[in-house]
């Protein structure tokens, strides 16, 4: 990946987007933890605010971030590309088009935000 063709990156939740997801998804994460789809979210948020070591990689970072849901990547992206991905996914968005920078079986591995930041910090270009 060249500094110069990339723009920035994309976070895709596995979840959809709306009061009443937010209200579910919190729910399904303090009572069974073990099911829930969207290691993403685990990683970055907890059941109610986002996660402390996340949030200052964010501040600190240099890099546009774009963090979606499922339903709002597909309305803004999906239609104009046609990829097919799993959820969820990061994205960096490279010369006009989009590339996976972490797939969901990594996500599904991650047991922290740390261990996504090191991911991150190892692969965005220098």
């Amino acid at each position: 990946m060249h500094s110069n063709t990339f723009e920035k990156l994309i976070f895709i939740y596995n979840a959809d987007s709306g009061f009443r997801n937010m209200v579910i998804d919190s729910a399904h994460k303090i009572f069974s933890p073990g099911t829930y789809e969207c290691s993403l979210c685990d990683i970055t948020y907890g059941a109610f605010t986002e996660n402390k070591v996340w949030q200052k990689f964010r501040d600190k970072s240099i890099v546009e971030m774009e963090f979606l849901h499922k339903d709002e990547f597909t309305k803004a992206y999906r239609s104009k590309f046609g990829h097919k991905f799993g959820f969820p996914i990061v994205l960096v968005s490279v010369n006009a088009g989009l590339d996976v920078l972490v797939k969901t079986e990594e996500l599904n591995a991650m047991e922290s935000a740390k261990d996504l930041i090191a991911l991150l910090e190892e692969r965005l270009p220098k």
